[in-house]
């Protein structure tokens, strides 16, 4: 495939754990633990392509209603994730960064993510973009809130404001739209899934469930998405 027709961004919603696990007789976290191994080979993979950004879908601001040793087993990956990335930061070149509530996060996994960060800021590599404590609205809502109070500071009127102004107040601000959002497990919805940053983005829905997402099914979407024609709202 011609690296001009690959996106410069993908953004995924990882779904599937669950159902994988029950198929297979095992327990969600089991299915959670075998997520993170195709975490790691998709990254890895958009990276030797010259994919620039993957945003993923790590934990959402609706995920606390799940049952507790569900979401303490998420905790605990998540804590092995950064651990191994703090570890391997000095030898690699990905760039990573978390969008989401952080307040809401154990202090130590905020503390990682932190490490996480400063060690990797610097990196020319690929930037992963990891959405934990990810909420939409909710990232609009903190958006708007932060950009009242800098309008009061500077003394500027809502006139001020427009697209790009507002932008700087989002989580991803300086980071490019994702061009490409995959969903895996058959369901065709974002979920309160960068309801900004989607506006333009193609999107492509897989049955296949996010344990089964090989490096050949990324290849396929990657394939679909050189094949669409994106015109951004403008004629043929």
């Amino acid at each position: 495939m011609e690296k001009t027709k690959l996106p410069r961004h993908v953004a995924i919603i990882m779904d599937g754990n669950g159902r994988w696990a029950k198929e297979k007789g095992l327990s969600r976290n089991e299915g959670h633990k075998k997520g993170t191994d195709v975490v790691k080979k998709i990254t890895q993979h958009a990276e030797s392509l010259g994919i620039e950004y993957v945003t993923l879908y790590a934990f959402s601001t609706e995920n606390w209603k799940r049952p507790q040793d569900e979401v303490e087993g998420l905790m605990n990956l998540l804590r092995q994730y950064l651990k191994q990335h703090i570890k391997e930061a000095k030898r690699k070149n990905a760039c990573f960064h978390v969008i989401g509530d952080r307040h809401g996060l154990p202090e130590d996994i905020r503390g990682q993510i932190e490490q996480l960060e400063t060690l990797t800021k610097d990196k020319t590599g690929i930037c992963i973009n990891i959405a934990i404590n990810y909420g939409g609205r909710d990232e609009l809502i903190r958006a708007s809130r932060k950009m009242i109070m800098a309008l009061q500071q500077k003394g500027l009127k809502a006139e001020d404001v427009d697209e790009t102004y507002f932008e700087q107040f989002l989580d991803t601000a300086g980071i490019p739209d994702p061009d490409l959002m995959i969903r895996t497990s058959g369901e065709m919805r974002t979920s309160n899934y960068l309801p900004w940053q989607l506006a333009y983005s193609e999107f492509y829905f897989t049955n296949c469930l996010w344990p089964d997402f090989t490096v050949k099914a990324f290849d396929l979407a990657l394939l679909e998405y050189s094949n669409r024609k994106r015109r951004f709202g403008q004629s043929e």
